[in-house]
């Protein structure tokens, strides 16, 4: 898609967008305003039009179409966001290959038109999105997805071209990651083994220019990575750990770790699932996914940050050779673990990938995602994820980049009460207490002993906010929740 910008209203155009907020009491007479210059008759549409976020209006007159968008009141770019990815979903069958986006006479003040450019890019990308990769009859093309595609944005005649310029490219760089993202994650477990998620990382290792290596079963088995293997023993297919480094151009002001949980498919083992939602774990690789494109984006965008990043990958399968619940396994850090629960693969998996960050980079912060417990998801819902963390400066800052980039987050407790869920009569520790409370918090505390007293960790159980229903398609999807977040929570930590 083409993106450009300019200040003053040339006319001629066949469809025009006009995002309206509604913060301010006289909004209605601004767009009166509009109205005039563009030669539009508003009558009594004014009426009904309330701007409330992704409403939308569709008026005709002397330029054509024009299409009234509302933003709400807020300000905020969440709801920018969300505003201009519906608009491009739902009006997909009214749209051209060309939109000029009319900001001229906008309300917002400068700092939230730049953020609004940046939604409206990211969200008219995102609202292209098909998940119908794999039919074998084919959609119409999203008009905004085609080669032709392009927006016009004019601006009001004081516009800062750099910071829109900056605006434009984060928003078309984390949209066009996250569509990636969408794919992967929705891909069935058949085209998504874990060679596939190595495959992929290799792509965006090139389209970053960073890069990825692949430990194979035989480098796992000798590096020690006991866990991984173990999960990995009742699938035909041989498990991988993904190592990404992205090293900036110029001097990096913190080294960063992301840990993902990259099972590809989970059955729970020989502690099988219910069958009714088992085609849904399909997504139980969402953490790795999000540590994918995060890195791919800061890497495109030339953020100052040494990023490491681990995606240790498996199915969960069931097999005669299966991990049984009561086995006793290894891990990379030497621990023994009592295998109580089978389903709780991800922490095992995760246990030997952190243990592998810590021993082999020198970091000053961990952060790890992962679809981890139900626990989560009956906390929290789908509005928001789970997180924990033994730094509160980075607790803090990640919650702050949660609201700001719309992915939120809520902060649960590490104490150490939660130790006793993890004791264990033949074997270091338990993988699950058996206990039906608590779940999420005893998921973190085990993986708090694989961190080796790593003083800046934290932990985001994302299982309720990956993948589930969406106002903008028909069907469960990926979210690719963390991709932004953590983007949002780089870019402040440059501004600190």
């Amino acid at each position: 898609m083409r993106i450009n910008w300019q200040s003053g209203w040339v006319g001629g155009a066949q469809q025009i967008l006009i995002p309206v907020s509604n913060n301010q009491g006289e909004w209605q007479q601004g767009l009166e305003k509009i109205a005039n210059q563009l030669g539009l008759s508003m009558g009594a549409a004014l009426h009904d039009f309330k701007a409330e976020v992704g409403e939308t209006l569709v008026l005709y007159g002397q330029q054509g179409k024009v299409f009234l968008l509302g933003l709400g009141s807020s300000g905020s770019f969440p709801d920018f966001l969300k505003a201009a990815r519906l608009f491009s979903a739902r009006q997909k069958n009214k749209l051209s290959t060309h939109l000029d986006i009319y900001l001229e006479q906008c309300t917002l003040d400068q700092v939230q038109q730049h953020s609004c450019i940046e939604a409206l890019v990211n969200g008219l990308y995102l609202g292209t999105y098909d998940a119908g990769k794999y039919k074998t009859t084919e959609s119409d093309l999203h008009p905004l997805a085609t080669a032709e595609a392009s927006l016009t944005f004019y601006l009001p005649a004081d516009f800062d071209q750099a910071a829109v310029a900056n605006a434009v490219e984060r928003g078309r760089v984390i949209a066009e990651t996250q569509l990636a993202v969408f794919d992967l994650i929705n891909a069935p477990g058949n085209k998504k083994y874990p060679a596939q998620l190595a495959t992929f990382a290799q792509a965006a290792g090139v389209r970053g220019n960073f890069s990825v290596r692949v430990l194979e079963k035989a480098q796992l088995e000798a590096e020690g990575f006991h866990a991984l293997l173990a999960v990995n023993q009742g699938s035909p297919e041989p498990p991988v750990c993904v190592v990404m480094e992205y090293v900036p151009s110029q001097p990096a002001l913190s080294t960063i770790g992301l840990v993902g949980k990259g099972v590809t498919f989970d059955t729970g083992g020989i502690s099988i699932k219910p069958s009714a939602s088992m085609h849904h774990m399909k997504s139980d690789m969402s953490g790795a996914a999000a540590v994918f494109g995060t890195i791919e984006v800061a890497a495109r965008l030339n953020l100052p940050f040494h990023l490491i990043g681990i995606a240790p990958a498996t199915e969960n399968s069931v097999d005669a050779e299966s991990l049984k619940p009561g086995d006793v396994i290894g891990s990379y850090n030497g621990k023994t673990i009592e295998v109580t629960d089978t389903d709780a693969e991800g922490r095992l998996i995760l246990a030997d990938a952190l243990s592998y960050l810590v021993r082999n980079y020198k970091v000053d912060a961990i952060v790890d995602l992962a679809t981890l417990t139900g626990s989560a998801a009956r906390i929290l819902g789908t509005h928001a994820a789970c997180f924990f963390a033994n730094d509160d400066a980075l607790a803090d800052a990640l919650a702050q980049a949660g609201d700001a980039s719309g992915e939120r987050m809520w902060r649960l407790p590490l104490w150490d009460v939660y130790k006793d869920e993890l004791k264990s009569d033949v074997a270091d520790l338990r993988n699950f207490s058996g206990k039906p409370a608590a779940g999420a918090i005893s998921a973190a505390k085990f993986l708090e002993v694989f961190i080796e007293e790593h003083p800046s960790w934290a932990h985001l159980d994302i299982a309720g906010v990956a993948y589930g229903d969406s106002e903008f398609l028909p069907h469960k999807t990926a979210s690719s929740y963390g991709v932004r977040l953590l983007v949002e929570w780089l870019v402040a930590k440059m501004r600190a």
